[in-house]
């Protein structure tokens, strides 16, 4: 398995083209329309918000998905089309219409996306006059540009590539991912493409987006907050005649989850005003849910997030967090909690092993585990989390000004 993450290097799929353009919908001098072309006898599957005012572009989205094979995926940033009832739905269907004019295809095998502002009204007439220049600008290696175009806050665009053997032929995983803010996704991430060439029909391709998105998109968080637009989109093109199937499903599951996980971390290194990347592992849980629950609640006290922003070892907000987790008869003296390798809670306490010196040396690092050790049964779990800065506050402050 060949993974290459840096996103100035993004491998083509075959089967997949892209383009973008600069509609001027709310950033000057910059792209905010990408296009991304598909092409004919692929499998696409996706997952989308679990918010219920969801987005009108995931409104449709859905229908669309659910009686066609899209053909193209139309994304805008800088407005979220969320929160604008039937004029939003309206807005994205004509979106939709103004693409399938251009590209000769229906409408409903277009699935349109959209991020930013909540509660404004989507520019179509902005969006339909850039349609012919996606057409001009469509092109297989055009990765880094679509992955620039579809940001928001992102102060980096986010993007991985695999390359992997099965048999004695080669098959390619490419995708892009953006959100650094309203991030506790529920199901996928705010939006992430995902392609590859290999040939997989849409039962498994489903199966395989939610075991990947289940142990990654699903195990972030950087503000607890769940967008109205999220959205992501796994595409299997087929074109590389490798046919996935239960023989060699397990050796390609095993690297688009490494492709998903590597975009998890991306999205939550480069939170809104972070500074540090945060590994939260439960283990000795009664249950999934349990686990969870301690490490989201740790994950979004706002007490332990600006503690790791300041690198202050003040480790009684991590013991205080996990203590109102709702954990029902929780033993405090057979629980242990570490930072990185530094015991820092046990015996109902501070360590005697623990010092300030061992912990300043942890919480000085850019990337820090937090082991939670519950010791009352055999379930574990494991998300992704950022520091609180004051940029989190100025960036969120300062969104619509």
């Amino acid at each position: 398995m060949n993974i290459l993450d840096d996103v100035n290097h993004l491998l083509p799929v075959a089967g997949v083209q892209l383009a973008t353009a600069a509609a001027g919908i709310s950033y000057a001098d910059r792209t905010d329309i990408t296009l991304i072309e598909i092409t004919e006898g692929s499998t696409v599957s996706a997952i989308f918000t679990q918010n219920a005012f969801c987005a009108a572009p995931v409104t449709i989205a859905k229908q669309h998905l659910s009686s066609n094979t899209p053909r193209y995926l139309l994304i805008n940033a800088g407005n979220a089309n969320a929160g604008t009832g039937q004029a939003g739905i309206d807005a994205a269907n004509a979106c939709c219409d103004a693409v399938a004019a251009e590209f000769n295809c229906m409408p409903a095998e277009i699935l349109p996306f959209s991020t930013g502002v909540i509660g404004e009204n989507l520019p179509v007439d902005k969006i339909k006059a850039v349609t012919a220049d996606l057409s001009i600008d469509l092109n297989p290696h055009h990765w880094l540009a679509a992955a620039n175009a579809i940001m928001t806050t992102d102060t980096v665009p986010k993007g991985v590539s695999c390359q992997m053997s099965i048999g004695n032929q080669v098959i390619t995983i490419t995708g892009i991912a953006k959100g650094v803010g309203m991030i506790r996704p529920d199901m996928a991430t705010m939006l992430a493409y995902i392609t590859t060439d290999a040939k997989i029909n849409k039962t498994l391709l489903d199966q395989c987006l939610k075991d990947a998105a289940d142990q990654s998109l699903n195990r972030i968080t950087v503000d607890g907050d769940t967008s109205t637009n999220d959205s992501c989109v796994l595409v299997a093109t087929g074109q590389s005649e490798v046919a996935i199937s239960d023989l060699n499903l397990k050796e390609f599951q095993t690297a688009l989850n490494k492709v998903f996980e590597i975009l998890a971390k991306a999205l939550v290194r480069d939170g809104e005003g972070a500074t540090k990347l945060i590994t939260i592992n439960v283990d000795g849980a009664e249950n999934i849910n349990e686990s969870d629950r301690v490490a989201y609640t740790v994950a979004h006290s706002p007490l332990v997030k600006t503690a790791f922003f300041a690198s202050d070892p003040n480790w009684g907000r991590i013991l205080a967090a996990v203590g109102r987790s709702g954990v029902k008869d929780l033993d405090i003296n057979n629980l242990k909690i570490f930072l990185n390798d530094i015991c820092i809670v046990e015996n109902g306490g501070r360590s005697d092993s623990y010092s300030e010196e061992l912990g300043q040396k942890v919480m000085s690092e850019t990337e820090i585990t937090i082991t939670i050790r519950l010791n009352r049964g055999s379930a574990n779990s494991q998300i992704w989390t950022c520091d609180f800065s004051y940029d989190y506050v100025k960036i969120n402050a300062e969104y619509r000004s």
